[in-house]
């Protein structure tokens, strides 16, 4: 018997409640959600028309605020939208797209997210080569490439979750179709499946890791020995809200994914999901507007007064 035919639906049961608080929850999450939407579009905005920050940097920059409205797109409007149809059905095809989409863009990220530790590295480390190396024609193709190689391992992986049977239960603990949760669901033995799946993404994430902190500790090698305090200050400035930004990354998703699941409702679950699935989002704007130095005088610029 396929999976189709066993599940055409799941129901996400992840903040549901009495209706009060299914409001409350709408009202919770559509604040989030502007707040990151908001965020990262006037990062897109102000190196858009600033002429100064039309440089690698920054270019990539806007690419991750492009990346991180997309991927709280893929799982908070869905939720929202359930709480005000006081419903928490999702369809078969729609858990699917999500799975699908949530992974293309959370690849993309941890990709661009290398990317730009190279672009550091070679802005600090190998200044002389800078123009040459990270010209705007490269820059567009590693851009291009960070995002269209994502492409075949969400559809690997997505095709290898779903291939599975939901016989169990079609009842997801989750405000989204989180991997682990369907793993949960499935009836087949999935072992070694699990194993497999678990084993390819941590191997991905491990390897665009050590990358970015081999990148970094040459970095930082170079930085302190940098006779200048302002030059110094300001090389750090460049460097430490990437590094923040990869930390946030990396670590929430690598816990929500390597914890064992609970085999029953939990706050720790749903708290962690957040954390991984909707924070970053939230946090990157706000991250590159209190630390760069640049973004913030455009955004003073931009905006007419001194907010900020």
């Amino acid at each position: 018997m396929s999976n189709q035919s066993t599940v055409t639906e799941f129901l996400l049961l992840g903040f549901s409640g009495t209706p009060e608080l299914q409001i409350f929850h709408f009202m919770v999450f559509l604040v989030i959600y502007l707040a990151a939407v908001v965020g990262n579009f006037l990062i897109i905005v102000v190196i858009a028309f600033s002429h100064h920050l039309h440089t690698p940097m920054y270019f990539f920059l806007m690419n991750l605020s492009i990346l991180d409205i997309s991927t709280i797109s893929v799982t908070l409007p869905k939720s929202m939208a359930n709480y005000l149809l006081n419903t928490t059905a999702i369809s078969y095809s729609g858990c699917v797209a999500q799975v699908f989409f949530f992974h293309i863009f959370g690849a993309a990220d941890l990709a661009l997210l290398t990317v730009m530790a190279y672009d550091r590295y070679i802005a600090i480390c190998k200044p002389l080569h800078y123009k040459t190396l990270m010209k705007g024609t490269t820059c567009i193709r590693m851009a291009a490439s960070a995002w269209l190689s994502c492409i075949p391992y969400s559809a690997l992986h997505t095709g290898n979750i779903f291939h599975l049977s939901f016989c169990k239960s079609n009842i997801i603990d989750q405000f989204f179709c989180e991997v682990p949760q369907l793993l949960k669901l499935s009836c087949s033995d999935s072992y070694f499946h699990d194993a497999g799946v678990l084993a390819f993404s941590f191997l991905l994430v491990t390897i665009c890791f050590v990358f970015i902190s081999m990148s970094y500790i040459q970095i930082f090698a170079v930085v302190l020995r940098i006779p200048a305090k302002e030059q110094r200050h300001k090389a750090f400035s460049t460097c430490i809200p990437h590094l923040i930004v990869v930390s946030l990354f990396v670590s929430t998703g690598s816990f929500a994914y390597l914890k064992p699941v609970s085999s029953s409702p939990s706050a720790l679950d749903l708290i962690v999901s957040l954390l991984y699935s909707v924070l970053p989002s939230v946090i990157n704007p706000v991250i590159y507007a209190m630390k760069n130095k640049d973004i913030k005088t455009a955004m003073r610029k931009l905006t007419g007064h001194r907010l900020l």
